[in-house]
């Protein structure tokens, strides 16, 4: 029997003839040790094996208590040095191999992965460039009504002050040659219905006030223009969803951006919404969903956030 004292008093049962093939191999006495007591003392394939295992376990080269008092017999010669050499070699290369495998398995789940979050990233940039092409289409129609409206009620006044300068003078009123087209008129008169109409008008008041009030403040007024489109856009497109027709007065958010304003909730309530609850809560009952109205306070509140020169020609 030979030994060897440690700290911790571990003991190793090795067979002497298999430990001293280790180390002729080149092993650390310590490691062939552990190899051949926690194999079983087999062979030495188990032991290189066990080896190959544990190579990077902290404690494989610490020396213990070594109880060379195994003497099996091996049921066959043993191979050479250069023999089991080769076999560590094969037996590292496999494991190299395997380590590779599992290396390529995980890149092409990674290169997957990075795939579909690609994807992921591409069709919300392509949902949000949609929505905002709508948004311009919107706003540049929003912009050309307005003109519209502006250059109409300048033509109008041009007409009336010809009309006056002739009465002043005592000519007679100008006879228009030009034949009149009834279903054109109609077509018009059905378009511009809902921009001429007293609602129409309060809605545009509405906005113009709001900006008057705060108008050392553009990015606020501009804020709560943005919050109000929402509003009215959620109600139009969902009337059946009622958390949409109900808000909620206190809610920080909406203070901050709508309800602290001089003038904030004017345009909601035109819209239909109403106070209850102790004027905790501003609701639009079902029933009274106008989706016109929404839609035309919608063009306003559009007109009103890209125009920098809503407003300036009031009506009257």
């Amino acid at each position: 029997m030979q030994s060897q004292q440690t700290a911790d008093n571990e003991v190793l049962e090795v067979n002497k003839h298999l430990l001293w093939q280790l180390e002729d191999m080149g092993f650390p006495l310590a490691r062939a040790a552990r190899a051949l007591h926690h194999s079983g003392n087999v062979n030495l394939e188990a032991a290189i094996n066990w080896i190959i295992d544990h190579e990077n376990d902290p404690h494989i080269d610490k020396m213990a208590l070594i109880a060379m008092n195994i003497d099996i017999e091996t049921p066959r010669p043993l191979q050479t040095t250069e023999e089991m050499q080769n076999k560590v070699q094969e037996l590292r290369s496999q494991a190299q191999k395997i380590k590779e495998e599992e290396e390529k398995r995980l890149e092409r789940e990674r290169e997957k992965e990075r795939i579909r979050a690609g994807k992921e990233i591409l069709d919300a940039q392509r949902f949000a460039e949609d929505n905002e092409r709508k948004r311009n289409i919107a706003s540049r129609k929003a912009d050309k009504e307005e003109e519209k409206r502006a250059r109409e009620k300048v033509r109008q006044k041009v007409e009336a002050d010809k009309a006056e300068r002739r009465r002043v003078l005592g000519l007679p009123p100008l006879i228009s040659h030009s034949a009149p087209n009834p279903s054109r008129n109609v077509v018009q008169e059905k378009k511009n219905l809902l921009y001429s109409s007293p609602k129409a008008e309060q809605l545009r008041e509405c906005l113009r006030s709001l900006r008057r009030n705060h108008k050392d403040d553009a990015a606020a007024v501009k804020r709560a223009f943005q919050t109000l489109l929402i509003y009215v856009g959620n109600v139009a497109k969902n009337p059946d969803v009622e958390k949409f027709r109900k808000i909620r007065i206190t809610n920080p958010l909406f203070q901050d951006r709508v309800g602290r304003l001089d003038g904030g909730t004017d345009l909601l309530e035109l819209c239909g919404f109403e106070r209850i609850d102790g004027g905790k809560f501003l609701f639009l009952p079902r029933d009274k969903v106008d989706i016109a109205l929404l839609n035309a306070a919608g063009s306003e509140i559009r007109s009103a956030i890209t125009n920098p020169y809503y407003g300036l020609l009031s009506s009257g």
